[in-house]
């Protein structure tokens, strides 16, 4: 029958450190705590957060009012000249082939088209949120905006 020998891994058993226990040790007499003071007495020391009398940052700082920014949804912004530059004439610009094409992520969920740069191919853009001076672009190349299919 083998017999096998189980050992602990070196390092995974530290010695709880003992503190006051003479001069024969590092932590003799003050016991690492210093000479005196509030930090030095049993029970001393300062509440979390306690800035010396100073008016703490968390009464600082502003409490009132609501803030949206938790439920902002932020859209990812695409330019035309980009799609220009990623697309052949004809193709469909939608969600999934912007991803596909690598110019969103692809956990992306909101993107916009925006009117910076030219267009100078006749694209089909389907279910997207386009802005006005895009659309405009779109419509001048020959482009098309068609609404969501699947709404």
């Amino acid at each position: 029958m083998e017999q096998y020998t189980l050992k602990v891994p070196k390092g995974s058993k530290k010695k709880k450190k003992i503190v006051g226990r003479g001069s024969g040790t590092r932590l003799q007499k003050t016991a690492g705590k210093g000479n005196k003071g509030q930090n030095a007495r049993a029970g001393g020391g300062v509440r979390p957060g306690f800035e010396g009398g100073q008016m703490p940052l968390y009464r600082r700082i502003a409490r009132r009012g609501f803030s949206n920014s938790p439920f902002k949804i932020e859209a990812v912004a695409v330019n035309l000249d980009i799609i220009d530059e990623k697309y052949q004439k004809g193709e469909l610009v939608s969600l999934q082939s912007l991803k596909e094409k690598g110019i969103v992520k692809a956990r992306a969920t909101n993107v916009k088209i925006l009117g910076t740069g030219e267009l100078h191919k006749k694209l089909v853009f389907e279910g997207l949120p386009i802005s006005e001076g895009a659309k405009e672009k779109i419509l001048q190349s020959g482009g098309e905006i068609k609404e969501s299919s699947n709404e």
